[in-house]
């Protein structure tokens, strides 16, 4: 899957945090999408506390989709 320049890696330590952390990192992505108008949102689970946030190429506008890549 290909990205764009835009992406946000988090590192959690809970379930609560990782929720909150990733509706945050949505939200952002959300913002930068719909200024772009060409991408959707793809979050990656890379670890059980690691997360990518990012544009992609591969998703079209106005969808999130996610990854698992652990």
């Amino acid at each position: 899957m290909t990205t764009t320049k835009f992406s946000l890696t988090l590192t959690v330590a809970d379930r609560e945090s990782m929720d909150g952390q990733l509706d945050a990192a949505v939200a952002t992505a959300k913002v930068r999408a719909l200024a772009e108008k060409s991408h959707g949102i793809l979050v990656t689970r890379n670890g059980v506390d690691k997360f990518t946030v990012a544009l992609s190429d591969d998703v079209p506008f106005g969808l999130t989709r996610e990854h698992q890549a652990w």
